[in-house]
């Protein structure tokens, strides 16, 4: 059977993904001056104005927002007047107040930890229990076999197009090209995307900015030339490929000039672009004792794990989390029948190898650094430098599956 599969990607200067990049660069600034922060800040951008709002908790770190807002602004590319949003000139509104003592106290020390002993809180077992969740919520990881980086191809082709247009506008390669833009990319597939079958682009969408002089049949031929075939490999474009570039007509009005933007109205461009079920809690502006990030990247490194031991295709990792509590409220593993043994016994075998309690995840894959401006374009997942894309834990997994399936 026919199957088309659609994702999209948009640039670091796309609205929302500046509001994205403004919100974890301030995080970023407060975990560089005290790691223990707990900060919650999303950012609103229109014509000329950046807004700021949120919660931090913070008993050392003296962070410059306005400073911080602006250098954010200057990496993207908004530095002149005529793109209606500059790093200079626009304004910078900021509204940040104290962490609710009452979210505070019950992250601070756990349901679990505050009716242990003293006798019980010294053993080794319950060494991550004094943290709780900061909200309850749900999160999903996944991990596919269908790319190198165990990515969905629809997405990652996506991303692909998106970071190329962003490095020929910096490099100069393309001087008409502006910072907001977006693309979006469908496969279709005799199949599912497990199974063998033949693969291949459909549809490509980009609509890049750009400059007011620009030719619209010089920007289809650049970006056939320098981004479409420079980043899909050039077996899945066939004769019935079909291109639609700027079909608006004219981009020249963009960013935060053209289009609002606001932290965390991406997150399907953030995780896997509609492959799988999103748990719907926002990643960017906040630390990583709120689950909704810490939690979704544990469960990422533990699908991504369980693909690169062999044990399955694909895998969805589900875990669920109340407030305050240190434990998940549940873990389910979903191999899509591609499981080399029952999806229970997958479940047992992460329960077993991973630690998902809050305080856990953050040692686990260090947490507590300045690591979150870059994440907030181009996607979370798939990404080498980032530590819940390791796969360390797939020998370990692969050995016990192994034992498992020999004992019965």
């Amino acid at each position: 059977m026919r199957k088309f599969y659609t994702s999209e990607s948009v640039s670091e200067g796309h609205p929302d993904k500046l509001s994205d990049f403004i919100s974890d660069s301030i995080l970023d600034e407060f975990l560089r001056q005290e790691p223990t922060a707990r900060v919650a800040v999303e950012t609103l951008v229109t014509t000329g104005m950046a807004v700021v709002a949120g919660e931090v908790r913070a008993r050392a770190a003296h962070v410059d927002v306005q400073k911080t807002v602006r250098d954010a602004v200057m990496k993207v590319g908004y530095t002149r007047a005529n793109y209606g949003f500059d790093a200079e000139y626009s304004a910078v509104l900021v509204s940040i107040h104290e962490q609710s003592p009452e979210i505070g106290g019950t992250v601070d020390t756990s349901e679990e930890w505050r009716g242990m002993t003293p006798e019980q809180r010294a053993l080794p077992e319950n060494a991550y229990s004094m943290v709780g969740a900061g909200d309850q919520g749900l999160m999903f990881g996944y991990a596919t076999d269908e790319t190198p980086e165990l990515m969905p191809l629809p997405i990652s082709l996506a991303h692909g197009l998106t970071r190329k247009l962003a490095e020929l506008r910096k490099s100069g390669t393309l001087p008409y090209l502006r910072p907001d833009a977006k693309a979006q990319v469908t496969v279709v597939r005799d199949g599912e995307p497990h199974e063998a079958g033949f693969t291949a682009v459909d549809t490509v969408v980009i609509s890049t900015q750009h400059s007011e002089d620009a030719d619209n049949e010089q920007i289809r031929a650049d970006m056939l030339e320098h981004v479409i075939r420079a980043v899909i490999p050039e077996k899945l474009l066939t004769e019935n490929t079909k291109f639609f570039i700027n079909p608006s007509g004219r981009f020249v009005i963009g960013g935060p000039h053209g289009d609002t933007g606001l932290t965390g109205r991406k997150i399907i461009v953030d995780t896997y672009g509609g492959a799988v079920p999103h748990g719907g809690g926002a990643f960017s502006g906040k630390d990583p004792t709120k689950v909704d990030r810490s939690a979704a990247y544990y469960a990422r490194y533990i699908a991504k794990n369980l693909v690169a031991a062999g044990l399955a295709r694909r895998a969805l990792v589900e875990v669920a989390y109340a407030i305050g509590r240190a434990g998940p409220v549940s873990l389910r593993v979903d191999t899509y029948g591609t499981g080399t043994v029952s999806d229970e016994r997958l479940a047992e075998l992460v329960a077993a190898h991973f630690d998902a309690r809050p305080q856990a995840i953050i040692a686990q894959l260090d947490l507590l650094r300045p690591i979150y401006a870059q994440t907030a374009a181009y996607g979370h997942f798939g990404r080498p430098e980032f530590p819940w894309e390791q796969t360390d834990r797939a020998p370990a997994l692969r050995e016990a599956a192994r034992e498992r399936v020999e004992l019965g």
